[in-house]
């Protein structure tokens, strides 16, 4: 062997040596992640997701590029990110919607099939009326529906949706029998500003400008304490019911993500849920920040799921088809 062809041979021998040593795969995160929000363009979900985001970003570090991918009460972006790589670039921006529409059937799976970061938020569901209708209080709202039943019409999302539990919930524990509406969420508060409907089931974001506007009434919502926005509601465990059921956004990751990137993202999480930022358009919008992590997170939604569960059994509209459980 030639004394080049020596070197070129020890060259290389410690160029592979050296290749060798290099951990597997670079740290967490080395690229941008796919933020996925179930929801269209302009609305609660996506204004506070989009922020929570940017947030996000900034302690990681990397970009976080959210994108709308709506449909079926959310079941186009659980399935996307259920069928995704388990490596923490694509996570989805969930709510209270990743457990309804599960329930009802709209993809076959439950929401064991991912995995799930955390809790960010909470707010109330709401029941809202017209400001300028003659009802003051949810007492005279059940009154006056009591009084002529299958009369009065309460709004909601569409079937199956989290608001339509909500006016569920509200018409059987006050047994109140009233026509539910899908409206769908765009058309929900122009149907109530213009009487289409008497009142109607809502988050609190999404009527909260509304009510301050003075255009909009809540006579009570289902969020076992007061809510600090509109202090002077009654919630409907003060009007002698036992519900305590509110919404809730968190993140949800695909099944079988590696732990540590896991940890990593909780605690992106739960600085960005508690940023200056994020805290201010809380304030303004009226949801609580409560991050919380996967431990606690997931016993939340398997008392959660029970409660959907039980109320759309109810109503006759609990997922038909079977499949196997994740684990």
């Amino acid at each position: 062997m030639s004394k080049t062809s020596k070197w070129c041979f020890l060259l290389a021998t410690v160029v592979g040596f050296s290749v060798q040593l290099q951990p597997a795969s670079a740290e967490f995160p080395e690229k941008a992640i796919e933020f996925i929000i179930p929801f269209g363009a302009g609305g609660g979900a996506d204004i506070e997701g989009r922020l929570l985001a940017k947030e996000m970003s900034k302690v990681l570090g990397v970009p976080f590029v959210a994108i709308n991918k709506p449909g079926a009460g959310g079941a186009v972006t659980y399935t996307y990110v259920k069928n995704a790589k388990p490596d923490g670039y694509k996570i989805a921006w969930n709510s209270t919607s990743v457990l309804t529409t599960t329930n009802i059937g709209n993809v076959p799976f439950d929401y064991k099939a991912l995995d799930h970061i955390g809790r960010v938020h909470f707010q109330p569901l709401v029941m809202a009326v017209n400001a300028n209708s003659k009802w003051k209080s949810a007492e005279s709202f059940v009154n006056d529906c009591k009084a002529k039943p299958e009369t009065l019409k309460i709004g909601h999302a569409g079937t199956g949706s989290t608001t339509h539990l909500t006016a569920v919930i509200f018409t059987k524990m006050t047994k109140c029998k009233a026509i539910l509406v899908p409206l769908g969420v765009k058309r929900r508060n122009p149907a109530l500003l213009s009487g289409e409907v008497d009142a109607m089931a809502a988050p609190l974001t999404g009527a909260v400008s509304l009510v301050k506007g003075g255009k909009f009434r809540i006579i009570t919502h289902l969020t076992g304490k007061r809510n600090p926005t509109i202090s002077e509601v009654p919630t409907m465990k003060e009007l002698g019911h036992d519900i305590a059921f509110d919404h809730f956004r968190g993140l949800s990751v695909p099944k079988g993500t590696p732990d540590a990137v896991k940890a990593k993202l909780t605690d992106a999480m739960m600085k960005a849920a508690r940023s200056k930022a994020f805290m201010d358009l809380a304030k303004t919008k009226g949801f609580t920040v409560d991050p919380s992590g996967p431990a606690e997170f997931d016993k939340m939604l398997a008392v959660r799921n029970e409660i959907v569960a039980d109320i759309m059994k109810s109503s006759g509209i609990y997922r038909s088809k079977k499949f196997k459980s994740s684990k």
